[in-house]
């Protein structure tokens, strides 16, 4: 056999070849990085733009909440985490002081919730048929005592929760700049740390509709309790509805919340709010997050996870469609399944 013979060129060539390659990738990565980085920019001015449009349109409107040009309010909104609004009604007075009294802050501490946290809490609530009549008057001298309310530029009346939420989300993201908004009915109780705390985990993410995720019964026989008189669009009779969250407590990214701010013109609403707002959400890109704790029952099931040291993000009782008498039941709940005054104070987003 012939002797073999070293050539150290081709060593450095291979060499050289490496680390070209190495710096190949490298460069790549990194125009993939910067691709993503401009594609988040471009979303978030998206974003931006149609929450500006959104609020010059609700200015038109002469809605009693935006007064600025879109633009200009756009830009003086500091950044938040959340908005959360209490749906109530005219007659819910005495449910709103049971929430006042357990788990919402209030006063300076309500304050000091949205400068330190980033989070508003407001009762969300329109006018009467009859403006300036002994019901607004009555709300507001509630909010001059309060100042805990969001008012609607919309009429009250039970059938018309899904206009009602459509609205609500409309003119929260044209007020504030939040990452999430939340829609809460005033009879269910709330942990507002352990709700930061699951919404801190889906903050990253550009479309997420958080909830209890259910699939009923389309009830087409009249006179029954959530009745849906467009039965016939789904299907055969004793189909169950698309998946959405229960309406008790539910949550949107900024994003999705935009977009109903935008096409709150054309989205059609079905006689059940949950429901509609499912709907509104078909055929988009967003991430259905099935969230267990916004949704357990009380009292056994929020005070048993609560003395494991895992406190329920929302409980209430199904068969009630929120805590059963609330009214008088509203401080044991709280006081058996909260977690804790302090809790929100030290709890880290």
């Amino acid at each position: 056999m012939g002797e073999r013979k070293f050539i150290p060129w081709l060593i450095v060539i291979r060499q050289d070849t490496s680390v070209e390659a190495g710096d190949i990738l490298s460069r790549v990565s990194q125009t993939h990085d910067v691709i993503m980085t401009l594609d988040k920019t471009i979303s978030s001015l998206e974003v931006q733009l149609a929450a500006a449009r959104a609020a010059k349109g609700d200015s038109n409107e002469g809605s009693p909440m935006v007064t600025k040009p879109g633009i200009e309010n756009l830009k003086e909104r500091p950044k938040l985490f959340f908005v959360m609004g209490i749906i109530t009604a005219f007659s819910s007075r005495k449910r709103r002081d049971s929430i006042r009294e357990t788990w919402m802050p209030q006063g300076e501490e309500l304050k000091r919730l949205e400068k330190e946290k980033g989070i508003i809490m407001r009762f969300v609530i329109g006018h009467s048929a009859t403006p300036g009549g002994i019901l607004d008057r009555g709300i507001e001298a509630e909010e001059e005592q309060y100042k805990d309310f969001l008012r609607l530029n919309h009429i009250e009346g039970y059938h018309e929760l899904s206009s009602k939420t459509q609205i609500y989300f409309s003119t929260a993201v044209a007020k504030w700049d939040a990452d999430f908004y939340i829609k809460v009915d005033d009879d269910v109780h709330v942990n507002l740390g352990m709700v930061g705390s699951t919404l801190a985990r889906h903050r990253s993410k550009p479309r997420v509709y958080i909830g209890c995720m259910k699939s009923g019964p389309v009830l087409a026989q009249k006179g029954v309790k959530y009745h849906e008189p467009e039965y016939w669009k789904f299907g055969e009779e004793g189909n169950k509805y698309f998946r959405h969250a229960t309406g008790q407590i539910y949550a949107v990214s900024k994003d999705l919340a935009t977009y109903i701010s935008v096409n709150r013109h054309i989205l059609h609403r079905y006689a059940n709010e949950d429901v509609s707002l499912g709907s509104w959400f078909i055929g988009l890109d967003v991430e259905h997050i099935d969230e267990r704790s916004l949704c357990c029952g009380t009292l056994l099931d929020c005070e048993w996870k609560a003395q494991a040291g895992n406190p329920c993000g929302a409980s209430f009782d199904w068969s009630c469609s929120g805590i059963c008498k609330s009214v008088e039941r509203m401080q044991e709940v709280h006081q058996r399944c909260g977690e804790g005054d302090d809790a929100i104070w030290h709890t880290s987003f």
